[in-house]
């Protein structure tokens, strides 16, 4: 069990402050100036995520590339803008004072009749889980110190290097198991040092091999990019007392020639995204992991989320079985529990704090967007920042575009903001964490590409500007925020749609949430000023669609060039594989959609059930004012759809074509006799090109008849009743009358 009196002890490194750095040049003793200088040393290498290091600056790239930056650009429109289009401080300071509403305490928001409602259970798999999963007894979840886990001295001087005094819940669990060599499947709360609890026992055992043979002995995977650099930053900062063990970064956006070099050189440690190890496995030459020792997986569930399934077990079946597998993940869904029984041996479950899904410091807050101020969110994000929450701050958007538009306002209106999605380089964005990790930015807008692992010191406030879709997205991003024990606030934009998410969220997560009112007054100058800056906003946007068709252009100019000045080599190399064809992937990616609709059918809302309730009861009051004659169309339909369903879809084989109601065909076919029949009075010659086959029913076919057979011959019979009677009265022309449809009802 977790010990209750466990609290987090943060590291120095969180705790660092730029501005003490020059703080030694104003000692006057001496001794005290050694002290601080080694105490301010220490502090420069604490922190264990270093971005820029990883690829060329963002200002090299931009003028590799003969582009501007969207700063140098939102800089160029300020500069341009009139006067009058700025808000004095004078009159913000007035508004200040004049406006008490933003200074009103948060009212809690009454969530009983939903929170009243059934709680829904956790179903875990059962006994099935429990054959599987070994027992876990005598696991302690509790160490004093790192001393306590059986470490290694360089290890024990990294973790005091770096400020890690006390081990945290899972790292005290897992350690001591993974140096065992055993299985592990781990789970815990966001920002509980899960990185740490799979790195110092993977280091551990990395110096007792063999030296004298070189191999890839741990892989690393990792969904997104931005979390494999913070790993192998992390390794990097852990081993820095063992300078013969060697990581490498594998993953897209890099130098696919620099990571091969890398990768032929053996290193110890190899962290990488699924795709791109794929690809140096296959196309790389001397690239095995047949001497692969340890398998870690981190975040799994966000890898299944991506997509990366097949990748996952194609480099499982590259990998030799007698291995260790590691699998981390602070939700456990039904795709991983299939994935742990692929992947691991008999592996030990460890749930750290499983019953507290976020941290008791967080302060969750929802701010409500009504229908009729749909329109106004952005002035409602804007006056929040500009009072309330003004620093280190995480934006989640929805979409990349809803992102960048976030940035160029912000920019526009003054305030220190970068961006973070899938449209920038890898330098770019490596560039926005690291500027919002030294804090040169105060936001950071970002989509859910920052909402796993990330471990961003110092982020004070979340806000969900779109809500997210379930309760893992959820969790998962305020879990950006109050890490290590600190506090902080998490503000979920409500609207009306997304009430019955933000309910299931509260009721499964079982937390209580504020209501943030934003001042009416200050939303009201923000939508002037968004008013204001939206053909600045459209100026910079088709500026930069003009600079990106200039790239392409000078890229497929540029690809031409290559491909006739050095045709030979090109065509010389030998083509790049995967391990699926493309035909195979769209079939994956397709049934991978029909799936997520059958899930989404499945799960259905409250409100959405009431709709639906009312659009049957309104159809049912349509249908009873309509003519009798659409009335009964609609009940024929009806009807034949029950008897295909009936008779397993005897009714498919037809030659009529589908969707023409029995009773149309029957009133066609009688306009068609008509015609005939008035062909042949006015002495015009008739084909039939069918004609009625009375001796083709039998005993068998009058047992096993469908409706539309059952109508097509009592139709049948009637035409030819009509010939008879028409040639025994001489032929003469009399007028037709139709029978009613009550004539082919069943009988």
């Amino acid at each position: 069990m977790v010990d209750s009196e466990f609290a987090f002890e943060p590291p120095s490194d969180e705790e660092y402050d730029y501005e003490d750095l020059n703080s030694d040049e104003e000692k006057d003793d001496e001794n005290s100036d050694v002290e601080e200088k080694g105490k301010n040393h220490t502090k420069k290498t604490q922190s264990p995520w270093d971005f820029s290091s990883y690829t060329e600056s963002v200002a090299e790239e931009h003028a590799r590339r003969s582009t501007t930056s969207i700063d140098d650009k939102i800089s160029k429109f300020i500069q341009q803008r009139n006067p009058s289009d700025s808000i004095p401080e004078e009159e913000e300071e007035e508004m200040d004072e004049d406006d008490p509403t933003d200074s009103e305490p948060d009212r809690q928001e009454d969530f009983k009749p939903e929170e009243e409602d059934e709680i829904p259970t956790t179903a875990s798999g059962g006994g099935d889980n429990k054959q599987f999963f070994a027992k876990a007894d005598g696991v302690s979840f509790h160490a004093n110190s790192f001393m306590d886990l059986h470490l290694s001295r360089p290890l024990l001087r990294a973790c005091e290097a770096l400020g890690y005094n006390k081990p945290t819940p899972i790292q005290a669990a897992c350690i001591p198991l993974a140096l065992t060599g055993r299985d592990i499947c781990g789970s815990a709360i966001t920002g509980s040092g899960k990185t740490a609890a799979f790195a110092l026992p993977t280091l551990e055992r990395l110096l007792f091999r063999p030296k004298h043979r070189p191999a890839i002995r741990v892989l690393i995977l990792t969904p997104t990019r931005e979390l494999a650099v913070q790993i192998h930053s992390m390794i990097g900062k852990l081993a820095q007392f063992i300078p013969d063990i060697r990581c490498c970064l594998v993953l897209g956006g890099l130098s696919t020639k620099a990571q091969e070099a890398a990768l032929r050189s053996l290193p110890d440690i190899v962290v990488a995204t699924p795709g791109r190890m794929i690809d140096h496995l296959r196309n790389s030459m001397s690239v095995d992991l047949d001497d692969l020792a340890v398998l870690i997986l981190d975040e799994a569930d966000r890898l299944l989320e991506l997509g990366f399934d097949a990748e996952i077990r194609e480099l499982v079946r590259v990998c030799p079985k007698r291995r260790q597998t590691m699998l981390f993940s602070a939700t456990m869904t039904e795709q991983v529990d299939e994935l742990i029984k692929l992947l691991l041996n008999k592996p030990l479950r460890l749930s750290a704090d499983p019953t507290t899904k976020r941290p008791a410091t967080l302060t969750e807050e929802v701010v409500r967007i009504r229908r009729m101020r749909e329109g106004n969110q952005e002035a409602v994000l804007l006056a929040l920042c500009s009072k309330t929450f003004t620093s280190k701050v995480i934006i989640f958007s929805g979409t990349k575009q809803a992102a960048h538009r976030l940035k160029i306002l912000f920019g526009l209106a003054g305030f220190k903001a970068a961006e973070l999605h899938g449209n920038l380089t890898q330098a770019q964005r490596l560039d926005a964490l690291e500027l919002f990790r030294r804090q040169e930015v105060d936001f950071l807008i970002a989509t859910n590409v920052a909402a796993r692992g990330l471990d961003i010191i110092g982020v004070k406030t979340v806000i969900n500007y779109e809500c997210p879709r379930d309760l893992t997205s959820y969790v998962h991003r305020v879990g950006r925020t109050a890490r290590a024990g600190r506090e902080g606030y998490a503000v979920t934009f409500v609207t009306d749609n997304d009430r019955s998410l933000l309910k299931a969220i509260v009721k499964r997560a079982g937390s209580k949430l504020k209501s943030r009112i934003v001042a009416e007054q200050s939303i009201n100058k923000w939508c002037e000023m968004i008013e204001k800056m939206e053909d600045q906003v459209a100026s910079i946007l088709r500026e930069e669609r003009e600079e990106m068709a200039l790239r392409k252009a000078e890229m497929e100019a540029d690809k031409a060039e290559n491909l006739i000045t050095h045709r030979d080599e090109i065509f010389s190399r030998p083509k790049r594989t995967w391990f699926v064809t493309e035909k195979e992937k769209k079939l994956v990616a397709n049934a991978g959609k029909e799936k997520e609709k059958g899930s989404k059918k499945k799960v259905m809302s409250a409100e959405e059930a009431e709709e639906r309730k009312q659009k049957a009861k309104k159809k049912r009051e349509y249908e009873k004012n309509l003519p009798r004659k659409k009335r009964r169309k609609l009940e024929a339909s009806r009807e034949m759809l029950e008897d295909e369903a009936e008779n397993g879809g005897n009714a498919r084989n037809n030659k009529e074509k589908p969707g023409i109601s029995l009773v149309d065909l029957a009133y066609r076919r009688a306009k068609a006799a008509k015609g005939a029949k008035k062909a042949a009075d006015n002495g015009k010659v008739v084909r039939t090109n069918k004609k009625p086959n009375n001796n083709k029913s039998s005993s068998s076919s009058h047992l096993n008849k469908s409706r539309p057979e059952e109508m097509k011959e009592l139709f049948q019979s009637e035409m030819s009743e009509k010939k008879q009677k028409r040639s025994a009265h001489g032929g003469g022309k009399k007028s037709s009358s139709f029978k009613s449809k009550s004539r082919y009802k069943r009988r």
